[in-house]
C-alpha cells in the first residue's frame, strides 16, 4: 500500500467518529389510542413502519438543511418518540417526544398521509433546532420548523403565498415563507441563524448575516411580494 492510501485510510478511520447518521438513533412510535377512529385511520393509511421510515429520513433532512455535519454541531439526542394521542390541539414536541391528536387525523378531509407526514416534519424540527435558552421570539422558532416543512415539499394548499402576512415574526408559514425568502438571498442564512440560536438570540442576527435589519428586510419582502 502506497503512503497517500495510507494517509487517506488514517485520515477516514479518524473522521468515522465524526460521521452522524440517524439510523443509529432511537426512534419509537407508539399508537396510545388505539381504540378511537384516527388511531385506526393512522395505522391505515401511515403505519408504524412508514413513520418510523420518515422519522429517520427527516432527520437526516434536517441535520442537512441545518448544515450539521458532525455529533459536536447537533443536539445530544438519544431516542425520539413519537405518540398518537387524545388531547386539545393538533400536535406538540417536549423532551424529545412528538405528540399528534388522533382525532385530527380523525377528522382530517384530504390526504391525511400527506398532511401528517408534513405535521411530523415540523415537530422533528422542534427536536432538533435550537432554542436561545428560550430567548428567541416564539413565532421565529414556529416560522423555522415550517421552513423545514416548506423545503422538506410538505407545505399544504392553504398556507399563505410570500408578501402576506402581518410581521416577520409572526410564526408558522407566515414566517416560513419570509425566511424562505431570506434563505434565497444569502444561501444557507437559515442554518447559520439557527447556529447562532444555540445558546441566545438577537434581531441583530439578520444584519450580521444579511447586511440589513430584520424589520428592513421585511419592508422589502412586502414591497416585493406584499401587493
Amino acid at each position: 500500500m502506497s503512503q497517500f492510501h495510507i494517509l487517506f485510510v488514517l485520515s477516514f478511520l479518524l473522521l468515522l467518529p465524526l460521521a452522524t447518521d440517524a439510523h443509529a438513533l432511537d426512534f419509537c412510535v407508539i399508537n396510545n389510542a388505539s381504540s378511537t377512529k384516527g388511531a385506526h385511520r393512522f395505522m391505515r393509511e401511515l403505519g408504524i413502519g412508514y413513520t418510523k421510515r420518515e422519522l429517520i429520513a427527516s432527520t437526516s433532512f434536517i441535520w442537512s438543511l441545518f448544515h450539521e455535519h458532525s455529533a459536536s454541531d447537533i443536539k445530544h439526542v438519544k431516542k425520539v418518540t413519537l405518540y398518537i394521542d387524545v388531547f386539545d390541539g393538533l400536535a406538540y414536541t417536549i423532551n424529545d417526544e412528538i405528540h399528534i391528536n388522533a382525532d385530527y387525523i380523525a377528522t382530517y378531509s384530504g390526504d391525511v398521509k400527506r398532511e401528517i407526514t408534513g405535521v411530523i416534519v415540523h415537530e422533528l424540527a422542534h427536536v432538533w433546532q435550537w432554542f436561545a435558552d428560550g430567548q428567541a421570539p416564539g413565532g421565529l422558532i414556529e416560522g423555522i420548523a415550517d421552513f423545514v416543512r416548506l423545503k422538506r415539499g410538505y407545505a399544504p394548499s392553504h398556507w399563505v403565498h410570500r408578501g402576506q402576512g402581518d410581521k416577520w415574526d409572526q410564526g408558522y408559514d407566515v414566517t416560513a415563507r419570509f425566511l424562505d425568502y431570506c434563505n434565497d438571498l444569502k444561501h444557507g442564512f437559515v442554518a447559520k441563524l439557527n447556529k447562532k440560536m444555540k445558546h441566545s438570540y438577537s434581531d441583530r442576527y439578520f444584519l450580521d448575516l444579511l447586511g440589513k435589519s430584520v424589520d428592513q428586510l421585511w419592508s422589502d419582502y412586502k414591497d416585493i411580494y406584499g401587493k
